[in-house]
């Protein structure tokens, strides 16, 4: 008769690692499945006054958690200075405007905590930084992992971008000083080719963003819906709302461009501000 308590070896202990690997990623696929017996999302049209409302609203919930999202938005600055000493330090200089404005594109993911401290702060719930870490047990947690995935691929192909775009005009030599650079950016036509064609190109990439985030992440946060559902929805509700969601991307951009200057730490109010406000649209928008 086999002890029901003994020390495993290594085999058994391998084997139960396995066996929970496996029903992770089986729970995984369901939670980017979603529930089935769920009814399509409706619709709202919303105008500019809502932005207005929804930007009110995600300063209330700032001001309110003020201490606890400034925690954990340190990162935003931290990583911004990571990222200005990794282009400073190792020549990659010329991808440091594709690198900060790549934020736009990734910012979706990190503010997933802050459109769960708005979620239960709506129903009443007493809310600290920690309840931020609560969307690891939401139905839908994987269907936010994938998503996340795919915006991160989505930056990595906006700096393979930038940087064929950099080697097309100014490039593909490094440059040989920051002053040399910042001359040839604003003073040579090759220079102004580089802004014009990578602005419009950036403008795709968070055009693209925009679309299949806004109303997903928040979405995915609020009920147990699949990745695709999460996904229609917010392209649906980008082409119900153009000049609204168009508005919103600007006010996004805005920010994040005032928020990043002085040594990126506006970004410490800016970011938990636009997560909250976020929240607040998605609650507007969607039905």
């Amino acid at each position: 008769m086999a002890l029901e308590n003994h020390v495993r070896n290594p085999i058994e202990w391998g084997w139960d690692q396995l066996r929970g690997a496996g029903r992770a990623v089986e729970h995984a696929g369901r939670s980017v499945q979603g529930s089935e017996t769920l009814a399509p999302p409706q619709i709202r049209r919303i105008g500019i006054a809502d932005l207005r409302d929804v930007l009110r609203r995600g300063l209330d919930d700032f001001a309110t958690y003020r201490t606890d999202v400034i925690f954990l938005a340190l990162i935003y600055p931290l990583a911004g200075l990571a990222l200005a000493q990794v282009a400073f330090g190792y020549q990659f200089l010329p991808l440091l405007f594709p690198l900060a404005s790549g934020f736009a594109l990734i910012g979706p993911v990190a503010a997933v905590g802050l459109y769960e401290m708005s979620h239960r702060h709506e129903q009443g719930e007493v809310v600290a930084w920690s309840d931020a870490f609560g969307v690891v047990k939401k139905p839908s947690f994987g269907a936010i992992v994938t998503l996340g995935l795919m915006l991160v691929a989505i930056f990595c192909l906006w700096l393979a971008a930038a940087n064929v775009i950099y080697s097309l005009t100014l490039g593909p030599e490094e440059p040989a000083s920051i002053g040399t650079f910042l001359r040839d950016v604003v003073g040579t036509s090759a220079g102004w080719t580089m802004i014009v064609v990578g602005c419009g190109v950036g403008f795709l990439f968070a055009l693209l963003v925009l679309t299949i985030s806004v109303i997903s992440f928040p979405m995915l946060v609020d009920r147990d819906v699949g990745l695709h559902t999460a996904i229609e929805t917010s392209v649906r509700a980008v082409i119900a709302n153009p000049l609204p969601m168009a508005a919103w991307g600007l006010i996004v951009a805005l920010a994040l461009v005032i928020g990043s200057l002085p040594l990126f730490l506006g970004l410490i109010f800016v970011v938990p501000i636009l997560g909250h406000a976020t929240w607040h649209l998605y609650r507007r928008v969607v039905v």
